[in-house]
């Protein structure tokens, strides 16, 4: 008897997340949507239901405790294990603000979202993730989180400030690899992706590439054999192999 794997998204609701979610579904994984938009949320699961997709709304704030465990509780009764979890939320501020005047609060937001809402899912889902035979854990990082990248100034993001934003990325990259390295010996591969500059409400209508190229890195990553690698940071999901970034 062969069991559907199950994957949980966060911030599922649109972006990448959504198509994060729809090439998991088209690939026959059941995909949960975790949103903490409820109306958005069940707006997306019911039109990937209506593309024949096997997806589910589950109502998850990454900034708060309680629903974390909420979430982590309803998914461990609806489904027997967990095969992927994907930390895709992620917010944007602050990204012309120069480094000697960012604004505190908001960096604080930045961080509570894209580091420790990460770290907080991934506590809570962990003991379900630990029921799967090869569960993969993404982390949907940033080139801005890259300090290799950061330092060069012949990179194309010389040029940008955005401290508080690529600081908590940096952050989760660091956390990425923290984690692959405890989970090694259970077989479960932990990993960062970055999708590039995407067309959407944070990239802007002017970027240069679409949530399908975006959310393909991030898949691959999700969809690894046991041969893939783990504890990496990566970008371009397209083509026979993965290429990694600078940290």
């Amino acid at each position: 008897m062969t069991t559907k794997k199950t994957a949980l998204i966060t911030g599922a609701n649109k972006g990448i997340g959504r198509e994060i979610a729809r090439q998991l579904g088209e690939l026959g994984y059941t995909v949960w949507i975790g949103s903490r938009d409820d109306g958005r949320g069940r707006q997306t699961e019911s039109e990937l239901r209506a593309q024949g997709l096997d997806a589910h709304f589950l109502s998850l704030d990454v900034t708060d405790d309680a629903s974390v465990r909420a979430a982590a509780a309803r998914l461990e009764t609806a489904a027997p294990q967990l095969d992927v979890l994907i930390n895709n939320a992620g917010v944007g501020s602050g990204l012309a603000a120069k480094p000697s005047e960012e604004d505190l609060e908001g960096m604080r937001a930045l961080f509570d979202t894209n580091f420790f809402g990460s770290v907080r899912v991934t506590q809570a889902f962990l003991p379900h993730l630990r029921k799967s035979r090869a569960a993969r854990i993404v982390m949907l990082s940033s080139g801005l989180g890259s300090i290799t990248l950061t330092a060069d100034m012949k990179s194309p993001t010389w040029g940008l400030a955005a401290m508080g934003y690529s600081a908590s990325k940096t952050a989760l990259n660091m956390f990425t690899v923290k984690l692959a390295k405890e989970l090694l010996s259970e077989g479960i591969k932990v990993n960062a992706a970055c999708p590039g500059s995407v067309a959407t409400d944070m990239g802007g209508e002017a970027a240069p590439r679409t949530v399908e190229q975006g959310a393909a890195i991030a898949v691959r990553l999700a969809t690894l054999d046991w041969m893939g690698p783990t504890g990496g940071f990566y970008h371009d999901g397209e083509g026979p192999g993965i290429a990694p970034y600078g940290w």
